[in-house]
């Protein structure tokens, strides 16, 4: 008996293809879902986390001059193949998502390249997960999380999620409802700020080497994925780096620049404090100078050298020993003890600032 074909094509799609608009979803005020189909009714063979390069015709009298092509990393996920979704979030400066959101209907045909693209857990099989993402950073990981669901096996996944609101958690309710039917899904979301009227159980505040201990102790057992802003992949890396963890089993997407090949990532210009490298503290107000290892704190050295800048918790987090910095650069890696502003204005914690070289404090 032949078995006649009822549900996709023999052959998966590929970029000579059109895609064709079929459906368009908001997610939050700023981010909407846009669906895709084949025409042909091709199915779509993807990895999950990879992206897809859509070819807009943008308005030249927007500023461009006739088609923008822009990347998204794919929502979706190739365990339901009937179509492919991209997530997107409009920036003020925004142009291609913005004429998407302005101009995109269902119907509607555009080319599109790909898929394409190294950051997805299919390349690094592991038995534990830890997701981190912030803002639209979340899509790939909402690929994976959606393929670790749909495969019906046994998952350990720590997803870690930061926003401005709660508000702006995109995928919040699928993600939950993935989680109210599989224990091996944690989801751990934090907020920088609340909203009126509605009650808020999750954290609150930027990460930290301290919230990430509490969202996943084990941390140092899972593969890391992370995704999001370059200030924030930069402020987890430094987290994962001073904790101990092994780098080996870190991976990133960058908004900006995703890359094809393992030969195209980018090398990773992380500061790691060497204790064979020799660095020197002058505290200026007591007029005492010494030498000490990059791995010191200046909390340490100074009282080694019998001086007393007043501390608490040690960790980055009270901010009791925030001091002015005269000179020279140090690493610091807080725990929410300091603000941006503070920082800006040469401001730094003793107890977590390393000496990168000579430099000058006011103690």
């Amino acid at each position: 008996m032949t078995r006649t074909r009822t549900n996709w094509a023999v052959e998966p799609w590929d970029d000579s293809e059109m895609l064709e608009c079929t459906q368009i979803v908001p997610e939050t005020a700023d981010t909407w879902t846009f669906t895709f189909r084949s025409p042909s009714g091709a199915w779509f063979d993807y990895q999950p986390g990879q992206f897809i390069t859509l070819d807009l015709p943008v308005d030249p009298s927007k500023g461009q001059a006739g088609n923008v092509q822009r990347t998204y990393t794919l929502s979706s996920s190739p365990s339901r193949p009937l179509s492919i979704s991209v997530t997107a979030k409009a920036q003020a400066t925004s142009v291609a998502t913005r004429w998407m959101m302005d101009n995109l209907k269902p119907g509607m045909k555009i080319r599109a390249y790909g898929p394409s693209g190294i950051f997805s857990s299919h390349r690094h099989p592991a038995r534990k997960y830890l997701f981190i993402s912030a803002g639209s950073g979340i899509t790939p990981m909402m690929s994976m999380t959606t393929w670790a669901w749909d495969s019906g096996e046994d998952h350990d996944i720590v997803f870690v999620h930061a926003a401005r609101r709660p508000s702006d958690i995109i995928f919040r309710q699928r993600l939950e409802q993935f989680a109210h039917r599989s224990p091996g899904l944690q989801l751990r979301f934090t907020v920088e700020e609340t909203e009126p009227f509605k009650t808020w159980h999750g954290y609150q505040g930027r990460l930290s080497q301290i919230m990430l201990g509490l969202m996943a102790s084990d941390y140092l057992e899972r593969e890391v994925f992370c995704c999001g802003p370059e200030p924030f992949m930069q402020a987890v890396r430094d987290m994962l780096i001073a904790l101990g963890y092994d780098m080996d089993h870190y991976h990133q997407e960058s908004f900006g620049a995703p890359v094809e090949s393992e030969a195209e990532s980018p090398e990773m210009d992380d500061v790691i404090p060497d204790e064979e490298s020799r660095a020197q503290i002058s505290f200026t107000t007591s007029g005492v100078t010494t030498g000490c290892a990059e791995t010191d704190t200046v909390l340490a050295v100074a009282k080694r050298a019998g001086l007393n800048i007043p501390s608490g918790c040690t960790f980055g987090l009270c901010g009791t020993c925030k001091i002015k910095k005269v000179s020279g650069e140090v690493h610091m890696v807080h725990n929410g003890g300091i603000s941006d502003e503070d920082i800006e204005d040469g401001w730094i914690l003793a107890c977590c600032s390393n000496p990168m070289g000579k430099i000058a404090v006011e103690v």
